[in-house]
């Protein structure tokens, strides 16, 4: 079953929509990550049956890994770390996604109050198969390789990875592409976070056509942190503190006045630069304004009773954990604070504890989530979709450390994380619960339903658009009955990439196989791949016509027509032939071309618009878009 989430100001409510839980509990989800904790709450096997018939896999985790008939699998690949070499999460990464995408329904959750709910993942009912890749030296892409191919022959239905490089890479030296295209050749989808190196454009890492890459947006449900000052306003920033002032209020000062002259004089005015930089005879049990408090430790070990930093306005309404009461505030607030300190001769402040509030803004994709155009193929829109991925509470590792502080020293077994990590396995939730209505559909069709059923987002509140959230905000309860669907198939990613200029040498580096490049391919282009969304790059300035050859399979009812409908742009002109398709039965198949025109974009543009074919009870939208970037 799947629950939409909607997140109020203390628990979340969902949206039910119901499904045999005996067939949700045959979906195994492989995990790609830094492993799993298998006596969390989220994976307990209580009331679950025995091991799915298909299961062709281990469990292979190493000393004292025990493995269930939640945890149906567990594989480990040997690092330079020995204490690593064990299936088991050390550092909370993998359990967070893990419990994201599957974790069983736990009451009563919380990070120390904060966030006070029921957990739960997207299919509770679902298996999990934990492959450990990653270790604190990082990921090798041997282990990455090596997971693939055992998720493949172990037998897992969808294939879950936040893992991703620094920068955009060759499809023939990404491991994940590698890998990820061997799964969809044996009907298994990978999705896959787009990156963490947002707002920049063309930063997404995640580019294979053949998987799902994931932006990360926010949902409703907002944390906010609240200083109060002596003179009795209070303004809001963002943080995940726990840490109480009891109604007690501290000194304000200006970090500058409690530091030492340093190595680095600008960064110790900022309250960073090293050990040693902030007097603590002169901090000890104030709250220390910082234009950046980058270096907790440094502010901890002064004595601080806590601090006042700027909030970086390309990350957002993002909330991180904190080791001591911390806030992130506003330019604005950050100066009115400022001003008041200033104003008095005994400033003084209370940091409040963490507060869920309603954030109607949402969805926003996050400031972090990296962006297209795709790097390698630039007239493939990535990323493919958007989903939550800002403040998100699931399971943890007891030895882990949240990401946002490091010397947060407190024990967990559920923590608050953001990033593109989060989001991706809440599509694989989405994907494995449209497996369990249509198992025998393939992950092209299952990435189309995905893609196709999105909620539109609003383009004024994200920035760069559909390079920012693909084809939009997930939705799972439509996903399960998207009307049509676009498909593609191994060949057809083989005549892309044949038009993209790979020899068979370096085809067969991601097939696998010797792959030839059939007769004409050298005259495709990518934009003829049969893709669920549409995206072109021009030359700046320059008239431009455009055609996109798709074809759509009918997956909804037998009898039906369905007409198509373009949202108007004023900057370019859509035609679509033709523009009603009508089926006689299920899954067959009916050609389209769309044909985009316009007088030229000035450089750097981004252009969009939608086809939607309605026929009444399905809506299947594709975006549209034409950019000049280069």
């Amino acid at each position: 079953m799947w629950y939409d989430l909607k997140c109020g100001k203390e628990v979340c409510e969902y949206e039910y929509s119901d499904i045999d839980e005996g067939v949700e509990s045959d979906i195994i989800v492989g995990v790609i990550d830094t492993g799993i904790w298998p006596e969390s709450k989220s994976f307990s096997d209580k009331g679950f049956g025995p091991v799915p018939k298909k299961w062709k896999g281990a469990c292979k985790g190493g000393i004292n890994f025990p493995c269930n008939n939640k945890i149906i699998g567990a594989r480990y690949y040997p690092t330079p770390v020995v204490y690593d070499n064990i299936a088991r999460d050390y550092e909370g990464h993998g359990t967070h996604a893990a419990s994201i995408a599957s974790g069983n329904e736990v009451k009563d959750t919380s990070f120390f109050g904060v966030g006070q709910g029921t957990a739960r993942g997207g299919v509770p009912s679902a298996r999990v198969a934990a492959y450990k890749v990653c270790s604190p030296a990082g990921c090798t892409e041997e282990a990455i390789l090596a997971a693939f191919d055992d998720a493949i022959a172990d037998g897992v239905d969808i294939i879950t990875v936040s893992i991703g490089g620094t920068h955009p890479v060759n499809f023939t030296e990404d491991a994940v592409a590698i890998g990820s295209f061997h799964a969809m050749a044996k009907g298994v989808l990978t999705l896959q976070s787009a990156g963490n190196s947002g707002p920049y454009l063309s930063s997404t890492v995640s580019l294979a056509p053949w998987l799902i890459s994931v932006a990360a947006s926010t949902t409703d449900r907002l944390f906010i942190d609240k200083v109060v000052l002596g003179s009795g306003q209070t303004l809001v920033g963002y943080s995940i503190n726990t840490f109480s002032m009891k109604g007690k209020k501290f000194p304000l000062v200006d970090g500058r006045n409690v530091s030492r002259p340093c190595k680095q004089p600008l960064a110790f005015q900022v309250c960073t630069g090293g050990q040693g930089c902030l007097d603590s005879t002169l901090a000890k049990g104030k709250i220390l304004m910082c234009q950046s408090s980058d270096e907790f430790s440094e502010v901890l070990r002064s004595g601080a009773g806590g601090s006042v930093s700027l909030n970086d306005d390309k990350i957002g309404k993002v909330s991180f954990v904190v080791s001591f009461p911390s806030v992130a505030v506003s330019k604005d607030n950050f100066t009115s604070i400022y001003s008041y300190l200033k104003s008095t001769k005994k400033p003084e402040a209370e940091i409040l504890t963490t507060e869920a509030i309603t954030d109607s803004d949402a969805p926003v994709v996050a400031g972090f989530s990296s962006r297209g155009p795709n790097e390698i193929a630039p007239d493939i829109l990535k990323p493919d979709i958007s989903a939550p991925g800002v403040d998100i509470l699931a399971a943890f590792s007891p030895f882990g450390v949240p990401i946002g502080d490091p010397l947060f020293k407190r024990q967990l077994t559920y923590s608050i994380l953001s990033g593109t990590s989060m989001s991706c396995p809440h599509v694989a939730g989405v994907a494995a619960y449209v497996k369990s209505f249509h198992p025998d559909w393939s992950p092209s069709a299952i990435k189309s339903a995905i893609m196709t059923t999105a909620r539109p987002m609003n383009s004024s509140k994200n920035k760069d658009a559909e390079f920012a959230f693909g084809s939009g905000h997930i939705n799972p309860v439509e996903a399960v009955n998207p009307g049509l669907v676009y498909e593609t198939f191994e060949q057809d990613y083989i005549i892309m990439l044949c038009s993209m200029g790979y020899d068979e040498g370096n085809i067969g580096k991601i097939s696998g196989n010797f792959s030839t490049c059939p007769k004409g391919s050298d005259k495709a282009t990518p934009r003829d791949l049969n893709y669920p969304s549409m995206a072109a790059q021009v030359s700046p300035g320059r008239s431009f016509t455009i055609n996109f050859s798709r074809t759509v399979t009918n997956v909804g009812i037998a009898n039906t027509t369905y007409k198509a409908k373009i949202l108007q742009n004023s900057k370019i002109g859509v035609k679509v032939v033709p523009q009603a398709l009508t089926f006689k039965s299920l899954n067959e198949k009916k050609s389209f071309r769309v044909t985009v025109t316009g007088r030229g974009l000035s450089n750097g543009t981004i252009v969009s618009t939608s086809l939607i074919w309605a026929d009444g009870n399905h809506n299947v939208r594709s975006p549209i878009v034409v950019h000049s970037l280069g």
